[in-house]
């Protein structure tokens, strides 16, 4: 089989456009491989060829040379002339530990490849491709499989990158009193907002499986004592007399009923002049490329109902759960901030 792979370019044929895109899965279950077999912290220690790591991963050696000398070409390794493989700058966010490495063997796994593998029967009937697949919803499969929920969450902070910083610089948060952060996982963006912003402090709420995580990150981040952890599902109730409840990657997950039990839940525990922050990505309409229109595919394939919106589509949501938008505002990253008030 001959398949060639060409860069890209205003000139390219549409077919070796469409190509390219049908072999797009071949680098991610490549670095999925080397993730899985943890070859980068192997070279930690100094360069080594492939027959001396292939001992110690129990792998046959020219087939474990051709599996490198690929990750060679794209850049996580650098081959010698005498067939000893380097690290790179790049290779190293696939240590372990990192969040590169979590976001790999969760984007890049079995999970979403299943899920994805029905995103036919997703378009077909709007149902969850995962629940499909493995008869369960994601979020609690997530919380049956507590490896597998770790590196999930993980992933959040290593796909989300610098977005918790643009979220604190691009709104200002500097009069707020407290801070909730309605199914913030392990605090990465209360931790972000507090540590630019001295006055306000924070109330964390997430599941308890979910939050059990968050210590270690808020005293790293050196905020713990400004964070109180409180657990509990959003679709029963939130914390009480916030100044600002933020909803970060929440909205999206559901169909509108879930959500509206989420936003009345919000309302209900908001003071009369709180506001409701949601963190999105906001569609734009037009053909331009734009990430959320990818996330919406994953959405459509993993949750029954959850979707990525426009901004009308917020109006419309937030209305009917008694709220008015009152602005969105852009960051410099891909999430914009939906700002809303109870009616």
């Amino acid at each position: 089989m001959s398949v060639q792979i060409q860069e890209s370019s205003e000139s390219q044929s549409s077919e070796a456009q469409i190509i390219k895109m049908a072999t797009a899965h071949w680098v991610s279950r490549i670095v999925h491989t080397a993730a899985e077999l943890e070859l980068v912290d192997r070279l930690s220690d100094g360069p080594r060829t492939a027959k001396e790591l292939a001992r110690s991963i129990s792998s046959d050696a020219p087939s474990l040379y051709r599996l490198m000398r690929t990750l060679a070409s794209l850049g996580l390794f650098t081959e010698d002339s005498d067939n000893r493989f380097s690290l790179t700058p790049l290779g190293e966010a696939l240590k372990i530990g990192t969040p590169g490495r979590a976001s790999v063997l969760t984007l890049a796994g079995e999970g979403f490849k299943r899920a994805l593998d029905e995103l036919p029967y997703s378009v077909k009937t709007g149902q969850s491709g995962f629940e499909k697949a493995y008869g369960t919803p994601y979020f609690q499969w997530l919380a049956d499989h507590p490896k597998e929920a770790s590196l999930f969450s993980e992933t959040m902070v290593g796909i989300h990158g610098p977005e918790p910083a643009a979220v604190a610089a691009a709104y200002d948060f500097s009069e707020l009193g407290v801070v909730v952060d309605v199914g913030g996982a392990t605090g990465n963006l209360l931790a972000a907002i507090l540590s630019r912003y001295p006055k306000p402090n924070g109330i964390l709420f997430d599941l308890p499986h979910v939050v059990s995580e968050a210590p270690p990150l808020l005293k790293a981040r050196g905020v713990a004592d400004r964070i109180r952890i409180a657990t509990g599902s959003f679709f029963d109730n939130v914390p009480s007399g916030g100044d600002a409840y933020l909803l970060s990657h929440i909205i999206h997950d559901w169909g509108e009923a879930q959500c509206m039990t989420i936003l009345v839940n919000c309302r209900r525990a908001m003071k009369v002049n709180s506001r409701l922050l949601i963190i999105e990505t906001v569609l734009e309409k037009g053909d331009a490329p734009h990430l959320g229109k990818m996330l919406d595919m994953i959405m459509l394939a993993f949750f029954t109902g959850a979707q990525e919106r426009t901004e009308q589509e917020y109006r419309k949501l937030l209305d009917k759960a008694e709220f008015r938008l009152t602005r969105v505002v852009p960051t410099e990253s891909a999430v914009s901030i939906v700002e809303a008030v109870p009616i």
